[in-house]
């Protein structure tokens, strides 16, 4: 099986996608040819803890830059609807986006509550509502004619829990692969009690049904999160947050995997490490590097590499700042 993912380059000292006085995190950039690059990211208010703000008010918002590694600025909020009776009336989160055919698919996370959102100062205390909106969240899609939108977002979710399934907690982290033949493999993550497991389900066009592959998940004994899955013509190939280091020797490191079928996966090694050399020749030691996602050329060669970036020694209660940091692939 051939890799057509390599090594990066170094990374941009004031590249990539920042707001000052907001969370930001995950990133999916895709070019409009001869214009620049449209970057789909979330964020939230600086005010709550990282983790449980997002829970609350994650947006997902479109940034644009002229150039690849940007840095890219506010254009407009896309996602959540804002109707608090929608299912993702009121967060959405983890978005990524691919091109099928003419259109672009923008998958993301969401969900709704019309409770009264927990006060900063009581939220880390009191989490019973955060966890009730947590456990609400569902896989969704909007689809566009261009890179830049304007999206119409389905109004349902095209992936729902399983609730006899393993996966009957939540679907989150939705990793779509646009495969030869036209149909879609939607990789997403759920929770277990041996840790997190990647799952798979099958469409043969953007709207689906999308149905399960398997009733268990597709990586048994393997502890990522934060999939990225593409096919490059020959074979699949994956970039994953190593949860524990044992794939890559250094804890929520990038892991690389490669598969002919899609299904059943091998370690090919380390893709990155949180430890990222900057372009003016610094090595910066990153708390959190994760949620990878790539841009491609129009030959299908990888170009650049967005990910979710913190600053402190790791953990998400440990970061002051957090950014999408964008990495050129060599």
């Amino acid at each position: 099986m051939k890799t057509v993912f390599t090594e990066l380059s170094a990374a941009p000292l004031n590249g990539g996608y920042r707001e000052e006085d907001k969370w930001v995190w995950c990133g999916s950039c895709v070019e409009e040819p001869g214009k620049g690059f449209h970057l789909y990211a979330a964020r939230w208010r600086k005010d709550y803890p990282m983790l449980e703000g997002y829970v609350f008010f994650s947006e997902i918002v479109h940034a644009f830059s002229r150039t690849m590694t940007g840095p890219y600025h506010y254009v407009e909020t896309v996602l959540p609807s804002g109707n608090p009776h929608d299912w993702d009336g009121r967060m959405a989160h983890n978005p990524t986006v691919v091109k099928y055919g003419n259109r672009y698919l923008l998958y993301y996370i969401a969900s709704h509550y019309s409770e009264t959102p927990t006060p900063p100062d009581r939220v880390k205390s009191d989490r019973e509502l955060m966890y009730r909106v947590y456990g609400r969240i569902r896989i969704g899609l909007a689809v566009a004619d261009a890179p830049g939108g304007p999206w119409r977002k389905l109004d349902h979710p095209v992936l729902d829990v399983s609730p006899d399934g393993w996966d009957s907690g939540i679907v989150t982290n939705p990793a779509p692969c646009v495969l030869p033949d036209g149909s879609i493999y939607l990789y997403y993550r759920s929770n277990t009690p041996d840790g997190v497991r990647i799952g798979l389900a099958r469409a043969s066009s953007p709207e689906g049904p999308y149905e399960r592959i398997y009733p268990h998940p597709v990586m048994t004994s393997i502890t990522v999160e934060d999939p990225f899955v593409w096919h490059n013509g020959e074979c699949f190939e994956m970039l994953a947050k190593d949860m524990t280091g044992k794939l890559t020797g250094e804890v929520h490191a990038g892991a690389h995997f490669l598969s002919k079928n899609g299904l059943d996966w091998e370690v090919c090694g380390k893709a990155y490490s949180r430890s990222v050399r900057m372009e003016d020749g610094s090595l910066r030691q990153l708390g959190c590097l994760e949620r990878p996602q790539l841009l491609f050329s129009s030959g299908g060669r990888p170009e650049c590499l967005f990910a979710a970036a913190a600053d402190g020694p790791g953990g998400f209660d440990r970061a002051l700042n957090t950014w999408n940091l964008a990495i050129p692939v060599k």
